[in-house]
Protein backbone atom coordinates (compact mmCIF):
# COMPACT_ATOMS: atom_id res chain seq x y z
CA UNK A 1 0.00 0.00 0.00
CA UNK A 2 1.34 3.47 -0.81
CA UNK A 3 2.29 5.93 1.78
CA UNK A 4 -1.05 8.47 2.40
CA UNK A 5 -1.66 11.61 4.34
CA UNK A 6 -4.13 13.62 4.30
CA UNK A 7 -4.40 17.28 3.81
CA UNK A 8 -6.95 20.68 3.63
CA UNK A 9 -6.25 23.45 1.46
CA UNK A 10 -5.35 26.51 2.99
CA UNK A 11 -5.30 30.32 2.11
CA UNK A 12 -1.53 30.34 1.55
CA UNK A 13 -2.25 27.24 -1.17
CA UNK A 14 -4.82 28.99 -3.56
CA UNK A 15 -3.59 30.99 -6.85
CA UNK A 16 -5.53 34.23 -8.17
CA UNK A 17 -8.10 31.75 -9.97
CA UNK A 18 -9.02 30.47 -6.29
CA UNK A 19 -8.12 26.98 -6.83
CA UNK A 20 -4.66 25.51 -5.53
CA UNK A 21 -2.09 26.71 -7.55
CA UNK A 22 0.53 24.80 -9.52
CA UNK A 23 3.95 25.46 -6.87
CA UNK A 24 0.96 24.40 -3.39
CA UNK A 25 0.84 20.83 -4.96
CA UNK A 26 4.58 20.44 -5.61
CA UNK A 27 4.61 21.67 -1.80
CA UNK A 28 2.58 19.31 -0.30
CA UNK A 29 4.38 16.21 -2.88
CA UNK A 30 7.64 17.58 -1.29
CA UNK A 31 5.83 17.62 2.27
CA UNK A 32 4.68 13.79 1.91
CA UNK A 33 7.70 12.68 0.79
CA UNK A 34 9.45 14.17 3.48
CA UNK A 35 7.17 13.04 6.02
CA UNK A 36 7.75 9.13 4.87
CA UNK A 37 11.18 9.20 4.90
CA UNK A 38 10.83 10.48 8.79
CA UNK A 39 8.50 7.59 9.56
CA UNK A 40 11.37 5.70 8.24
CA UNK A 41 14.12 7.18 10.84
CA UNK A 42 15.61 9.90 8.03
CA UNK A 43 14.35 12.79 10.02
CA UNK A 44 16.20 16.18 9.42
CA UNK A 45 18.73 15.26 11.44
CA UNK A 46 19.66 11.91 9.98
CA UNK A 47 19.94 13.27 6.45
CA UNK A 48 22.36 15.48 8.31
CA UNK A 49 23.88 12.97 9.88
CA UNK A 50 24.61 10.45 7.02
CA UNK A 51 25.76 14.09 4.71
CA UNK A 52 23.35 13.02 2.21
CA UNK A 53 19.98 14.70 0.80
CA UNK A 54 18.22 14.35 -2.35
CA UNK A 55 18.15 16.13 -5.43
CA UNK A 56 15.45 16.13 -8.12
CA UNK A 57 16.53 16.69 -11.60
CA UNK A 58 13.16 16.75 -13.04
CA UNK A 59 9.38 17.11 -11.92
CA UNK A 60 6.38 16.19 -14.52
CA UNK A 61 2.88 17.58 -13.42
CA UNK A 62 -0.10 16.07 -14.64
CA UNK A 63 -3.15 18.37 -13.61
CA UNK A 64 -6.57 17.30 -13.72
CA UNK A 65 -9.03 18.52 -11.29
CA UNK A 66 -9.22 21.52 -8.99
CA UNK A 67 -8.77 21.94 -5.41
CA UNK A 68 -10.49 24.86 -3.28
CA UNK A 69 -10.04 26.71 -0.26
CA UNK A 70 -10.88 23.99 2.50
CA UNK A 71 -11.23 20.99 0.63
CA UNK A 72 -9.42 18.16 2.10
CA UNK A 73 -7.47 15.71 -0.59
CA UNK A 74 -5.15 12.58 -0.09
CA UNK A 75 -1.78 12.86 -1.40
CA UNK A 76 0.38 9.16 -1.73
CA UNK A 77 3.66 8.58 -2.46
CA UNK A 78 5.04 5.26 -4.45
CA UNK A 79 8.29 4.22 -6.11
CA UNK A 80 8.21 4.70 -10.18
CA UNK A 81 11.19 3.74 -10.76
CA UNK A 82 14.90 2.83 -9.01
CA UNK A 83 18.51 1.95 -10.13
CA UNK A 84 19.64 -0.89 -8.68
CA UNK A 85 22.20 0.80 -6.68
CA UNK A 86 19.96 2.62 -5.16
CA UNK A 87 21.43 6.22 -6.44
CA UNK A 88 18.75 7.07 -9.02
CA UNK A 89 14.87 7.18 -8.17
CA UNK A 90 11.47 8.20 -9.97
CA UNK A 91 8.84 9.15 -6.76
CA UNK A 92 5.39 9.50 -7.83
CA UNK A 93 2.69 11.77 -5.68
CA UNK A 94 -0.66 11.47 -6.74
CA UNK A 95 -3.34 13.78 -4.94
CA UNK A 96 -6.56 12.81 -4.85
CA UNK A 97 -10.05 14.88 -3.86
CA UNK A 98 -12.41 13.52 -1.43
CA UNK A 99 -14.43 12.42 -4.46
CA UNK A 100 -12.11 10.12 -5.55
CA UNK A 101 -11.20 11.89 -8.40
CA UNK A 102 -7.33 12.22 -9.07
CA UNK A 103 -6.47 16.09 -9.21
CA UNK A 104 -2.70 15.83 -9.86
CA UNK A 105 -0.08 12.99 -10.34
CA UNK A 106 3.54 13.95 -9.83
CA UNK A 107 6.60 12.10 -11.04
CA UNK A 108 9.72 13.31 -9.94
CA UNK A 109 13.58 11.67 -11.06
CA UNK A 110 16.15 12.66 -8.66
CA UNK A 111 19.40 11.05 -6.79
CA UNK A 112 21.18 11.41 -3.76
CA UNK A 113 23.77 14.42 -3.08
CA UNK A 114 26.46 14.33 -1.06
CA UNK A 115 26.60 17.00 0.53
CA UNK A 116 30.46 17.26 1.07
CA UNK A 117 31.80 16.28 -1.95
CA UNK A 118 28.86 17.66 -3.65
CA UNK A 119 28.39 14.76 -6.41
CA UNK A 120 25.57 11.92 -6.75
CA UNK A 121 26.25 8.67 -5.15
CA UNK A 122 24.24 5.82 -3.68
CA UNK A 123 22.61 5.90 -0.21
CA UNK A 124 23.25 4.38 2.83
CA UNK A 125 21.48 0.89 3.50
CA UNK A 126 19.40 2.48 5.65
CA UNK A 127 18.32 5.08 3.17
CA UNK A 128 18.19 2.55 0.22
CA UNK A 129 15.78 0.19 2.14
CA UNK A 130 13.60 3.02 3.18
CA UNK A 131 13.13 4.07 -0.57
CA UNK A 132 12.86 0.48 -1.97
CA UNK A 133 10.35 -0.48 0.25
CA UNK A 134 7.71 2.22 -0.98
CA UNK A 135 4.43 1.01 -2.77
CA UNK A 136 5.32 0.68 -6.61
CA UNK A 137 3.66 3.06 -9.08
CA UNK A 138 1.71 0.86 -11.98
CA UNK A 139 4.40 1.90 -14.42
CA UNK A 140 7.38 1.15 -12.11
CA UNK A 141 11.23 0.52 -14.03
CA UNK A 142 14.46 0.11 -13.21
CA UNK A 143 16.79 2.81 -13.77
CA UNK A 144 19.91 3.39 -14.83
CA UNK A 145 22.31 4.33 -12.25
CA UNK A 146 23.51 7.82 -11.36
CA UNK A 147 26.88 7.02 -11.17
CA UNK A 148 29.59 7.40 -13.43
CA UNK A 149 30.65 4.30 -15.42
CA UNK A 150 27.95 2.36 -14.48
Amino acid sequence: MAFEESFRVSWAHLDGNAHMANTSFMQVAIDCRFHYFATRGFTPAEFARWRVGPVVRRDEVDYRRELRLLETARVRLMLGGLAEDGSRFRLVNEIVREDGELAARIASIGGWLDLEQRRLVAPPPPLAEAVASLARAPEFEVLPSSLSGR
